[in-house]
């Protein structure tokens, strides 16, 4: 393990994972090399993470897993025993409590995270699916909460997948990973420019734009036609679509509310149309 400072434990009782053992062996410094590398995944530094991802918690490594994304290293905390879904082969490190605890984000950790190559997505894989395109676009979203459920809702409802636009919160943010559930690992999201938006229109998707109020040439929910391939555009929590993203889209829809709220959660209206959506197509 090189320079990495470890502790053996007084109990050579040795790890199992998949068909492999190996001596239980203690991290016990802040310095060390995947330490430092975890830190830098959970607080979303490329660079220093060597461009790997964090996870947290039993529920996202199992699904990380079923959804056939890559392991780098599995990290344990020593009071806890190594996930039996750890497939043989990837590297496992037992930290001490304290070192885990300095490392993870959540207030009462689970005890196990991992390092994960993330997947790599293009526009082209929004579009290999058999059926009809249904896209969500994330139009400069700030709250990873929002984002992440808006990928959740997109695959609970056979969206083709997410774009995000500059300015929005990455899907590779914990609060987003948690809020997605493990959506993200199975939902395509990928970054796109304006151009590249309304680039969409050739491949003969019509772009809608959600808007808040319900004023002329603005259809309710219900009333629009979401049976064809699309792109529902959602707009920034605070200030929505901004004109240039207005003005490309083929339609705008709302939300008809009939109680005294002046808007919906972004998060909360694009379930809604995407819910929609489903319904028109009977899927």
């Amino acid at each position: 393990m090189g320079s990495m400072t470890v502790e053996r434990t007084e109990k050579r009782v040795g790890v199992r994972f998949g068909e492999m053992q190996t001596p239980e062996l203690v991290v016990s410094s802040r310095a060390n090399a995947r330490v430092k590398q975890l830190r830098a995944a959970f607080q979303g530094h490329a660079r220093l993470s060597g461009g790997m991802v964090a996870i947290e918690g039993d529920h996202l490594l199992e699904e990380a897993l079923r959804s056939g994304m890559v392991l780098k290293t599995v990290f344990v905390s020593e009071r806890r025993t190594v996930p039996g879904v750890v497939p043989r082969g990837v590297e496992v490190l037992r930290l001490t409590d304290d070192v885990f605890g300095s490392v993870v984000e959540t207030q009462s950790p689970q005890g196990v995270a991992a390092l994960m190559v993330p997947p790599v997505r293009t526009l082209a894989d929004l579009f290999d699916g058999a059926g009809t395109a249904l896209i969500l676009i994330a139009v400069g979203l700030q709250d990873p909460g929002n984002l992440g459920t808006l990928v959740r809702s997109g695959e609970a409802f056979g969206a083709s997948g997410v774009l995000t636009t500059p300015g929005t919160v990455s899907a590779w943010n914990q609060k987003a990973l948690r809020a997605s559930v493990g959506s993200v690992f199975r939902v395509p999201v990928v970054g796109v420019t304006a151009a590249e938006v309304a680039e969409l229109k050739g491949r003969g998707v019509r772009l809608i734009a959600a808007v808040g109020v319900e004023d002329f040439g603005v259809l309710a929910a219900q009333e629009m036609d979401l049976t064809a391939a699309c792109a529902v555009m959602i707009g920034n929590e605070g200030s929505g679509l901004a004109a240039e993203w207005l003005e490309m889209c083929d339609g705008r829809v709302t939300i008809p509310c009939p109680g005294p709220v002046e808007s919906l959660n972004a998060a909360v209206a694009g379930s809604l149309l995407l819910y929609e959506a489903s319904r028109q197509r009977g899927v």
